[in-house]
């Protein structure tokens, strides 16, 4: 490579990212009021039992559904009306796709540790996206989020994004030896590695939603730069049971994917969920196994990525490609192994 042209490319990407930087700063929703208790009639108790619902800005609630506050415990009349009034209060800006396109020079990726499934992904997880991963069990859904939780914490130029992470664990499956186990490859010290990985337990599918309605301020204090659900749907699955019940699943996992990329758009960060699957005997020609949630799903994860056991053994898994937005279906192998994520090739 010519030293002048990639300094020159290094010193154009620097300025995009700067310009991003700008545009970010200015808020794509601008309202009058600068809290929620400057709405005209929000009191602090009022304001208290919207915070305690996740709203706590203005934008916030000026975006909300009416039935979302009254699923909440709010009276259909003190809903409309503070939504009316946020709404009423608040600008909404319409941009040039030329601010959009400087605003998406500061997306990162995030390596998962194989070169092989980064180049499928196009060079590693996307911030700002929810990437979802479903399979089997023991394909190694989990196996994959805890590298991702090490690999976050590298530094830039070599596959991180320089934060730490959050792991929502709904399954038990969170090993914090497991993440000492793979640390070891990377470099990094194993136990400072854990230290800076929050891990949250949700024990049913509310629970799980109230954890990241709860989690700005854990995210913000923490450097939080990926975010892991795993999974995102074993509570969903358990709990809502029958056809009759299907519409009110569907509903919560909407407003909680809705939750996730809004998190990471403010955080700039990396949202992966890992997904149970379901098996379709009649479907000669597909993937042979489907992922739970249905079309709600399917539409809020940015990218879909199917695993599945590669013949002979080894720890050797198949990742296939399965939706993105800006790449092709395709497939790669990789390898787990003790030491973590890797490259067939590097046996």
């Amino acid at each position: 490579m010519n030293p002048k042209t990639g300094s020159a490319d290094e010193d154009k990407r620097k300025r995009r990212q700067e310009e991003g930087a700008k545009v970010a700063e200015e808020p794509q929703v601008r309202t009058k009021y600068a809290t929620i208790e400057d709405i005209p009639g929000v009191g602090p108790a009022t304001a208290s039992k919207l915070m305690e619902m996740g709203y706590s800005t203005v934008e916030s609630l000026a975006t909300a559904a009416v039935n979302e506050l009254v699923r909440a415990g709010m009276s259909d009349k003190a809903a409309m009306r503070i939504v009316s009034l946020a709404r009423d209060a608040t600008e909404v800006r319409f941009v040039p796709a030329s601010e959009i396109l400087a605003r998406r020079a500061n997306i990162q990726r995030l390596s998962t540790g194989s070169k092989n499934l980064d180049g499928l992904i196009g060079g590693g997880l996307e911030t700002m996206t929810i990437t979802e991963f479903f399979g089997e069990y023991g394909t190694g859904k989990s196996q994959i989020c805890h590298q991702l939780c090490i690999n976050v914490q590298l530094p830039f130029g070599k596959g991180g994004l320089g934060g730490n992470a959050l792991y929502l664990d709904t399954e038990n499956t969170f090993r914090p030896e497991r993440i000492v186990q793979m640390a070891k490859r990377t470099g990094l010290d194993p136990e400072k590695v854990v230290s800076n990985i929050v891990v949250a337990e949700a024990y049913n599918s509310d629970h799980q939603i109230l954890i990241l309605e709860k989690a700005d301020q854990i995210i913000k204090a923490n450097n939080i730069k990926l975010i892991v659900v795993d999974s995102l749907t074993s509570h969903f699955r358990s709990e809502y049971l029958g056809r009759e019940s299907l519409a009110a699943r569907q509903q919560k996992l909407n407003s909680h994917l809705h939750r996730l990329e809004r998190l990471t758009v403010a955080f700039n960060a990396a949202a992966v969920v890992t997904n149970q699957v379901m098996s379709r005997p009649d479907d000669f020609f597909g993937l042979g196994a489907y992922p739970v949630g249905g079309h709600i799903v399917g539409h809020r994860s940015h990218t879909r990525i199917f695993l599945r056991k590669a013949a002979g053994g080894k720890g050797n898994r198949v990742a296939r490609l399965v939706v993105s937005l800006d790449r092709p279906e395709g497939e790669c192998v990789f390898r787990i192994a003790e030491e973590g994520i890797s490259d067939v090739e590097e046996e």
